[in-house]
């Protein structure tokens, strides 16, 4: 290495240095059920009416600096007040801002894992001590565990993927609270994937001014290539987390095709979302009569599978047949562990069958 990179790089926390990137296999392949996206893509209806309204608007002119109309959407859809609303460039900005504003050297995050590799990443270059509470045997939120690192560590910030990722699984509401009560500092929880398991915690948000729910377009709302999220919280909350979030973050395509989606919703998503419903519950089912398979029960937009062939194997025999899944056998407790998104039902046949193939082979 070159002497002046070397001592330019010194420069950069050790911390950082030491971590490891957040990356993605690259390999494409015609069925692609990696990355928890939506199978069935936005509706055409949808498509076209975001692209008529953006014709009218001048490429030249900034967005707006406060999505004034895409607030009050939001504020109906998720039954919150605007000024607990923030909009961010995908819900992983709002992630980000929020550990800015909370997180440094001397500040704890307390985190249930393995959850998304992001949140510990991100803590990490902040500076922050990241504290760990793994997950049951079962893969569920051991809660009672968590109840005693907040009361031991006191952590300024916990986080709460729900569903999940990579898992599935779901956080009781009773259980939700008794963390709330017990915290003094905020408990975030990830609804990325809410509307799979049809339920949310933003009920909670009057009675827990320390809960932060975090969202997406990228899911349920098969918006993931226009990077639209948000937050709901307390407005005092939102005020601050919005001093870390950059001005005109979220383009004016993005905020004139989330507000068609909200607009939309019933009529053209929500059915997307039942179908996906009851596509889960079928792929679980056959991955079930599997030997050799053990999938784990999810209320999100993908299935965790165990699994007694070693997972780099599964992935790539898999890849040869043209389906590219995950494998995040490289996360904790998840050694023989493979996911799968749930894809279109022909993607879905033709997934269970090459694996019936695999494993009746082993």
């Amino acid at each position: 290495m070159d002497d002046g990179l070397r001592v330019a790089l010194k420069r950069i926390k050790p911390r950082v240095r030491e971590l490891r990137a957040y990356t993605l296999r690259s390999e494409r392949a015609p069925i692609k059920v990696n990355q928890n996206e939506n199978p069935f893509d936005a509706p055409e209806r949808i498509k076209r009416e975001a692209l008529r309204r953006f014709e009218r608007r001048a490429w030249s002119r900034y967005p707006d600096f406060v999505p004034v109309e895409l607030r009050r959407k939001l504020a109906a859809f998720a039954g919150w007040d605007e000024e607990g609303i923030i909009v961010g460039n995908g819900s992983n900005e709002l992630i980000q801002a929020t550990m800015m504003v909370t997180l440094g050297e001397g500040r704890r995050a307390l985190l249930s894992e393995p959850t998304f590799a992001l949140y510990r990443q991100i803590a990490t270059v902040l500076g922050a001590d990241v504290l760990s509470v793994p997950l049951t045997e079962r893969l569920t939120f051991d809660v009672a565990a968590l109840r005693r690192a907040i009361e031991r560590e006191d952590p300024d910030l916990t986080i709460i993927c729900s569903p999940n990722n990579p898992t599935g699984g779901v956080i009781e509401e009773d259980d939700l609270v008794r963390l709330l009560e017990k915290a003094s500092g905020l408990i975030v929880v990830d609804e990325a994937y809410f509307e799979f398991a049809e339920r949310s915690a933003a009920n909670l948000l009057r009675a827990h001014p320390n809960l932060i729910v975090f969202r997406t377009f990228s899911k349920a709302m098969a918006m993931a290539g226009w990077r639209v999220g948000y937050a709901l919280a307390a407005p005092e909350i939102a005020r601050e987390i919005g001093k870390a979030v950059l001005p005109y973050n979220l383009n004016a395509f993005s905020q004139i095709a989330a507000e068609v989606a909200l607009e939309m919703y019933d009529a053209e998503l929500l059915p997307l979302v039942q179908a996906l419903i009851r596509e889960r519950e079928r792929l679980f089912e056959a991955l079930q009569e599997i030997s050799g398979l053990s999938p784990v029960p999810s209320k999100a937009n993908f299935i965790l599978v165990r699994s007694r062939i070693e997972p780099r194997r599964v992935y790539d025999e898999l890849l040869r047949r043209g389906i590219l899944i995950r494998d995040v056998s490289g996360y904790p407790m998840l050694a023989d562990c493979f996911r799968v998104s749930v894809g279109r039902p022909e993607e879905n046949d033709l997934l269970i069958e090459a694996l019936r193939e695999i494993f009746a082979r082993s």
